[in-house]
């Protein structure tokens, strides 16, 4: 027994003569130091580089910094950089013993550095184990992870626990295949069907690094094209990096590099593959037996070796925005990870955000599209049903329906499935002119118009009242709120064809693929499934309920589901149709006729530069209790050109719902203020923006003070 434990605590008081022989015999024959294991006192130190700077996994702001240990000379052959170690942390000064700090509660870290001195001049903690001896954490991924962390003024250790899985004893055991040999280059395939689209492989097998942004022609031939995009990578021998939205666009990229590369070359990183078949995925990542990798937004941080390719398929969709702080984007991650690792870069997609855009408008990408020829010949013909045409249509007011939806859904089942698109429940419409369907948006900051219960308009944004608002397209003066055309019509079509069919496809129940055999397809955006053959219509139901969310994206994104849901029909050679229910003098629907969202997204840009909004500017809202928010945008320092909009109320928790990421709690009332600075001042922001969230962390302000910080917010209205 140790001395420190006294006479009693070893518990063998009353104990037989015999029993108490072996357990001196036992203590006797221990290895020294015979204290506690993680304490380590009076062990000897390594002999060299006898520190060890650990990042620990505390998450908080105002200990977003890497601390000291003493490296036990037991440990030096596990205590290498990159490793899992676990410390005590939170022993005070007088907390000193034999010249080490005691005490504090068990944190995991990462073991960044090996140093020979400290820059502590205090007593040091020593080590308190080493989890294992496997290195998670290269300077390349600790690199990418600090970026990340500065730009969203989060912390470390919380970007850290987004890049590295969950440990696996199980799979860390187990040894990672041999690398293959790079494999030959491929053909180009349908790459041909783009401009410049041979020359992009031809650039990647050289060794170059282009830069693209990708308009792909609908059909299914995009995941193999993203597939021959990663073998030219390989064949250069470098590694290659894919980010999609979900897991079903994760199996047909799995099955196109399985089809190009063969076994044994790529691999799939997706959380439906479980804790432990993922973790064991991201060790052959990381040991280089394989070289590429395709996976769902966690695998933005895949530690890939010698990275050349890095790309990302509809980088619009949700999905690929972390929930979870500091609440990264996927294509900002690889972004950053383009220009650390001076790689190549790739977005590719149906359609195209205003920020791909804005990366073509910048001239850091080159647009990689087809000509018009040949989109074209790819796209199905679009037809248009407007308010007008619902009005003078008899079937449209008694069924919900109009006629022309009614005929194209009845010819497409006499060759194959029909898609029928019905927007997810809970849209908001926002305010528009009755005459001309602009957006209501406020005078002073552009944000949009809410209607209040006494009659009056408030912005959503600085909560202005509007008294006098006008159209400053049409000079109207009536606001519509209202979404007129046809609504929940699942049920109508089941009933007119009785015949047939009818497969739903939703958040519960999501189907990847159908059959080509006639049916009718009913699917919420984003859970369309892909038909065998493809399409043979599409009808696109209830376009104001998308148009009309109050949200600065909500025309670009519309656009995107209905491109993404028009992709998956036959061209218009094989009688292939889509119909949309929306007003066709609208700019989104107009885009969609002409198959050009391009064209629509260049358009948005240039609105939204004049009128300051993002990606042109750089924003963060901050949420929270009233007075919380108040005082954390007293004490910030922000920059001098920074302009502030608002607060406005949050929407409140209705009881007994569940609670969305950056909702209030159920009960409480908080208000939400929008930073908004202008290009090259969003470092500036974040860093203030973090200050400030570390010193109210130091303060100690509870719970009820805090204040929800995120950079760059997906919505802001």
């Amino acid at each position: 027994m140790s001395s420190e434990n006294g006479p009693g605590g070893g518990g063998g008081e009353g104990a037989p003569p015999e029993q108490l022989a072996l357990i001196r015999e036992s203590v006797r024959g221990a290895r020294v130091p015979r204290a506690k294991p993680r304490t380590w006192r009076g062990a000897a130190l390594a002999k060299e580089l006898p520190v060890a700077r650990v990042l620990v996994d505390k998450g908080v702001l105002h200990l977003d910094r890497y601390f000291d240990y003493a490296v036990p000379e037991e440990l030096d052959a596990d205590a290498q950089p990159g490793v899992r170690v676990r410390v005590r942390f939170g022993a005070g000064r007088h907390r000193v013993r034999e010249g080490r700090r005691e005490g504090g509660g068990l944190v995991d870290g990462f073991l960044v550095e090996r140093r020979a001195e400290s820059d502590y001049s205090g007593p040091l903690a020593a080590l308190a184990q080493v989890v294992s001896p496997e290195p998670v954490l290269n300077e390349e991924l600790l690199g990418l992870a600090r970026a990340v962390a500065d730009r969203y003024a989060g912390s470390l250790a919380d970007v850290l626990q987004l890049a590295v899985p969950p440990r696996s004893a199980r799979a860390e055991r187990r040894p990672s295949p041999e690398p293959l040999p790079p494999p030959a280059a491929p053909d180009a395939g349908s790459w041909v069907r783009y401009e410049h689209g041979g020359a992009f492989l031809d650039s990647l097998v050289c060794g170059g690094a282009p830069r693209a942004v990708w308009n792909a022609l609908p059909g299914p031939l995009w995941s193999e094209e993203l597939a021959r995009a990663v073998a030219a990578t390989l064949a250069s021998g470098r590694g290659a990096l894919v980010v999609v939205p979900d897991g079903r666009a994760a199996a047909r990229v799995d099955a196109a590099l399985t089809t190009v590369l063969g076994e044994g070359r790529h691999a799939l990183l997706t959380a439906d593959a479980g804790p432990e078949k993922r973790y064991e995925q991201w060790l052959a990542v990381r040991r280089g037996s394989v070289r590429a990798v395709v996976g769902t937004r966690a695998a933005m941080f895949a530690p890939v070796r010698d990275l050349g390719l890095v790309a990302i398929w509809d980088d619009g969709d949700d999905s690929h925005s972390e929930p979870h702080a500091p609440q990264p984007h996927a294509r900002d991650v690889l972004l950053l990870r383009a220009a650390l690792d001076r790689c190549a870069f790739l977005l590719g997609g149906f359609s195209c955000t205003v920020e791909a855009a804005q990366l073509v408008e910048s001239g850091w990408a080159r647009p990689l599209a087809a000509g018009r020829d040949q989109v074209r010949r790819a796209a199905p013909l679009v037809r248009t049903v407007g308010d007008g045409d619902l009005a003078r249509d008899e079937a449209a007011r008694a069924a919900r329906l109009p006629t022309l939806a009614w005929q194209v859904v009845r010819e497409g089942l006499r060759h194959g499935p029909v898609l029928v698109q019905v927007p997810r429940r809970g849209y908001v419409p926002r305010l528009a002119c009755v005459q001309c369907r602009a957006a209501a948006r406020c005078g002073h900051c552009s944000g949009p118009l809410q209607g209040q219960d006494a009659g009056l308009l408030r912005c959503d944004w600085c909560g202005r009242e509007e008294a006098a608002w006008h159209c400053p397209e049409c000079g109207g003066f009536r606001l519509r709120a209202q979404i007129v055309g046809a609504r929940r019509t699942a049920e109508e079509l089941g009933r007119a064809f009785p015949a047939v069919p009818v497969r739903t496809s939703g958040r519960e129940h999501v189907l990847d693929t159908v059959p080509g055999t006639p049916a009718l397809v009913v699917s919420t955006p984003g859970a369309e499934p892909v038909a065998e053959g493809g399409y043979a219509a599409a009808l696109l139901l209830d376009g104001w309920a998308m148009l009309g969310r109050p949200d600065l994206r909500a025309g670009e994104d519309a656009l995107r589901r209905w491109i993404a849901a028009g992709a998956l029909v036959r061209p218009q050679s094989e009688r292939g149709t889509v119909v949309v229910v929306a007003e066709p003098t609208l700019r989104p629907v107009q885009a969609l006729v002409r198959w050009d969202p391009v064209g629509h997204a260049v358009r948005e840009l240039a609105e939204r530069a004049e009128l300051g909004f993002p990606p042109v500017s750089r924003m963060a809202s901050l949420s929270g209790a009233p007075t919380a928010v108040a005082e954390f945008l007293g004490s910030a320092e922000l920059p001098p050109d920074a302009e502030v909009l608002g607060p406005v109320p949050v929407p409140p928790t209705p009881p007994g719902r569940p609670r969305r990421p950056g909702a209030p709690p159920p009960g409480e009332h908080w208000e939400r203020v929008l930073v908004r600075v202008p290009p090259g001042s969003g470092a500036a922001l974040a860093t203030a923006l973090k200050h400030a969230m570390a010193a109210r962390m130091a303060r100690g302000s509870g719970e009820a003070a805090r204040v929800r910080v995120r950079i760059d917010p997906p919505d802001i209205g």
